[in-house]
């Protein structure tokens, strides 16, 4: 089995640097250019099917990858954005209020975030982000197919890190914050995934990385 796991395109408030989380905000015209130039470098990879997080900027960039081939495409709630509850709208970057200065704890001292009561906890999004993984490994029909997984840059890197054998809070962001619609390429191997290539770029345009520490 090989997964082809893409960060969906850039939304407006990627742009403006707002917190996303499970706010369900649409790809901006950018974000759908980025996804068709990667949906044209796509094209040399085989895919049979595809799961997308049911937020909009996910599946969006989903369908726009697929576009062209006939690949049934799945919902699974497991692979969506971490929920910030509150802290979602909030400037990423402002560092002038208490709140700000909380969530940012997220990317850059994550060991010691603390999410609000009406969000989810990185060891959460650690759980389900692994029972979505275990059951491709599981599946005895999947085992020879190539799937495309459209998600999201917290919900990625946790399923990335989990390949590399971490499931560290504190070194959670150790890697940058995979740049939208960079893909990564992982395969199966014995009862687990092994990442074979990561952040592979389709698009033109440079990249403006984004350290989390």
């Amino acid at each position: 089995m090989r997964l082809y796991i893409v960060r969906h395109g850039e939304t407006d408030w990627n742009k403006k640097k707002l917190v996303q989380g499970r706010k369900d905000i649409p790809l901006n015209e950018y974000g759908r250019h980025l996804a068709r130039e990667t949906s044209y470098g796509m094209r040399q990879y085989q895919i049979d099917l595809a799961y997308t997080s049911p937020l909009r900027r996910a599946k969006e960039t989903a369908e726009i990858l697929l576009e062209g081939r006939n690949i049934s495409l799945y919902e699974d709630q497991r692979i969506q954005e971490i929920s910030f509850g509150s802290y979602e709208g909030m400037s990423c970057v402002d560092k002038t209020k208490e709140e700000n200065l909380a969530f940012q704890k997220f990317f850059q001292d994550t060991g010691n975030y603390i999410p609000p009561e009406d969000a989810e906890s990185v060891e959460q999004l650690y759980e389900r982000t692994g029972e979505f993984l275990k059951s491709l490994e599981e599946s005895k029909k999947l085992k020879d197919k190539n799937l495309l997984i459209s998600t999201h840059g917290a919900a990625m890197t946790a399923m990335l890190n989990r390949m590399r054998g971490s499931l560290s809070v504190e070194h959670f962001w150790k890697n940058e914050v995979p740049p939208n619609c960079s893909v990564t390429i992982a395969e199966l191997e014995g009862s687990g995934f092994k990442i074979i290539r990561e952040g592979i770029i389709f698009y033109k345009e440079e990249v403006k990385h984004w350290k989390a520490v």
